[in-house]
């Protein structure tokens, strides 16, 4: 989080689901709602788990069919987290009504900028942003990628607004799909290890409890000491491998099934999916 910010523009977080609600947990957590936050979403149910969130106005569309008009009528930063899929209407339904000088920034996968021109006209500054969940608890990592139309200070104020919940890397539009293979899809990799490892601690005979804590706690533990080293994950690695002891025959095993191909395989997977969302397909 950038220490300098104290306080943001006026946000509209267009369908809060997973990611955009993620973003808005960061942002009441990191103190930065008091501009106001306006949220919508779909059902009087999930507009209710986030009405009691400070500086937030929380908008159920089925009460009110014009909540996503008006609360990007309200905004100088309009985020857009409805699926792929709806983006296109929802930008026609608001384009008319945006603020001049509004910065939209896209959470959708695979819907590119082009699109965002398209239907909001040229002139309007747009970015495509990748966060991941872990920004849910300010761990997060955000690629942004500008429109011509986006200025520094445009993204300057984005980048901000990503930066209460996590690190932030800026990149070109190109890179964007690549980037949410690594740092979007990533935790559910990190997630499928934790599981993975929980069932082999429940095989050798730790009963549930016991084979989740030592799974999670494990990873916590070692992403913790990552973060805190002065030195590559190849060298911690090195020094849990002793020499011809059980960590070295583990990761022996490991990588004679090719564990190095099988996550180039996931993240090119990852890619190529991006690439049909981006498609229309």
């Amino acid at each position: 989080m950038t220490d300098a910010i104290t306080s943001l523009p006026p946000i509209a977080i267009l369908g809060a689901g997973s990611m955009g609600g993620a973003i808005l947990h960061g942002l009441v957590a990191a103190g930065l709602s008091a501009g106001g936050v306006t949220a919508t979403n779909r059902s009087i149910a999930k507009a209710a788990e986030l009405a009691d969130l400070e500086g937030v106005t929380s908008v159920a569309l089925e009460v009110n069919p014009n909540g996503n008009i008006e609360a990007a009528a309200s905004a100088e930063v309009v985020l857009i987290g409805v699926k792929p899929a709806m983006v296109p209407d929802l930008l026609d339904e608001i384009a008319p009504h945006l603020r001049d000088g509004a910065v939209v920034v896209s959470l959708a996968a695979g819907v590119t900028l082009d699109t965002f021109a398209r239907h909001l006209g040229e002139g309007v500054a747009t970015l495509r942003s990748m966060p991941n969940t872990p920004s849910l608890v300010g761990k997060g990592v955000t690629g942004l990628a500008a429109g011509p139309a986006a200025s520094a200070d445009d993204v300057a104020v984005v980048r901000a607004l990503f930066e209460t919940v996590g690190a932030v890397l800026e990149v070109s539009e190109e890179q964007i799909d690549a980037l949410s293979t690594i740092s979007g899809s990533g935790p559910a990799y990190v997630f499928l290890l934790v599981e993975e490892f929980t069932k082999s601690a429940v095989r050798m005979g730790f009963d549930d409890a016991q084979a989740r804590l030592l799974a999670e706690q494990t990873f916590i533990g070692a992403t913790t000491l990552l973060a805190a080293s002065d030195v590559d994950p190849a060298e911690l690695r090195r020094r849990v491998t002793s020499p011809k002891g059980t960590t070295e025959r583990a990761v022996a095993v490991l990588q004679e099934a090719r564990f190095d191909d099988t996550f180039t395989e996931a993240a090119e997977a990852a890619l190529a999916r991006a690439k049909e969302l981006a498609e229309g397909r």
